[in-house]
């Protein structure tokens, strides 16, 4: 298939309940849609980044240029009939792993509907659905917070991760455990903490988490490896895997138990089925983050959530978590009896997009013509 046109459409859309985390409070939620056009197709594919170089040294404002200026002129024209054909036009451009995945999405989602197959075929997904969680952020009270927690459990979500910061841990994860004593619990630091705090770590033991999410610095393996062996409870490495070669360092160095997988951060479908695989071998548990995608990510995402090793219950809430309405339809729902998501079924992510919704979110368009 040739690629004949691509668009990239920048929006932003405000959402339901702010988002607090230790990097700050987010209400509206930028995304880069890209879209490639190639025999009456079109893929679709989501930059996840933000406003702010916070998660990521990435941002929507060096997304679209590294796209505009770099990635697509690369491939514009080009003939692909695998997602990894599009790669040879990344070498001249280091990092930038959100961006390339867009791109690479886009071409997945392609490929898979001129396949007529959903993506989970191509993925080589197993489940028809998917366990998922819901991620609660730092709140301003302890009773909000249990508050809030309730609600999500209410309505049939059975695995809650919490946000925590230095001063915002022991007490809230105590007090949920304390009223929750079975559901399935997690916390995540966001890499607020130092090794410094092993001892509080250390505390966290007793409560049976299912795991710490990325406790120590974004860019850190080795003080991790330090910290899981001095701790019961699994530590899971999510900004410090940045690509296979991290994924084989954290393995080797027994930096973690388990991986948060999120496609925008390690630079591609790609890339994350390589993970994956490496995984499998290792015997290493994984689950698929979010980065509160628009109905195409979060498409994405269940598909990826369906192949084997995605064992633990991933952060894909549901549509209504985040946005009143969103780009895509169908919207995702919960289904509340076992807290799993139904993967799409029809070509591709299965969703459409709704070009009017995203016009009407859209701060900027740019088009290019092979």
């Amino acid at each position: 298939m040739k690629i004949e046109r691509i668009e990239l459409h920048l929006i932003s859309q405000p959402l339901v309940h702010p988002f607090r985390t230790s990097f700050g409070t987010q209400t509206e939620r930028p995304s880069i849609l890209v879209a490639v056009y190639s025999q009456g197709l079109v893929g679709w594919g989501e930059c996840t980044a933000h406003n702010k170089p916070d998660y990521s040294y990435e941002t929507v404002n060096t997304a679209w240029h590294v796209l505009s200026d770099f990635l697509i002129p690369s491939n514009i024209g080009q003939e692909v009939s695998n997602p990894t054909d599009i790669t040879d036009g990344y070498r001249g451009v280091r990092g930038h792993p959100m961006a390339k995945a867009a791109l690479e999405s886009a071409i997945w989602d392609l490929l898979a509907k001129a396949k007529d197959v959903p993506l989970s075929k191509m993925l080589g997904g197993v489940r028809y659905r998917v366990e998922v969680g819901v991620s609660i952020g730092i709140q301003p009270t302890l009773a909000g917070l249990l508050d809030r927690i309730n609600q999500f459990v209410d309505k049939g979500y059975r695995r809650i991760k919490m946000k925590i910061e230095p001063g915002w841990e022991i007490e809230p994860i105590a007090a949920v455990r304390e009223q929750h004593p079975n559901i399935k619990l997690m916390a995540d630091a966001n890499s607020a903490f130092s090794l410094e705090h092993a001892q509080l770590f250390q505390e966290m033991d007793p409560f049976n988490l299912l795991m710490i999410e990325q406790p120590l610095h974004y860019d850190d393996i080795f003080d991790h490896a330090k910290l899981q062996a001095q701790v019961n409870t699994p530590i899971c490495l999510d900004e410090s895997i940045h690509s296979p070669h991290h994924a084989r360092w954290a393995i080797e160095m027994k930096a973690c138990r388990i991986i948060n997988m999120k496609v925008a951060r390690v630079g591609g479908l790609s890339n994350a089925v390589a993970i994956h695989n490496m995984c499998v071998d290792a015997g290493i548990q994984m689950w698929c983050g979010g980065m509160l995608e628009t109905g195409i990510g979060r498409a994405a995402n269940i598909h990826l959530a369906s192949m084997p090793n995605f064992t633990l219950p991933g952060d894909i809430s549901a549509t209504e978590r985040y946005y009143a309405e969103d780009i895509a339809e169908p919207a995702f729902h919960l289904n509340v009896e076992d807290s799993t998501m139904i993967v799409p079924t029809g070509p591709g992510i299965g969703v459409k997009v709704m070009l009017d919704r995203v016009k009407k979110a859209r701060l900027n368009y740019k088009e290019f013509v092979a």
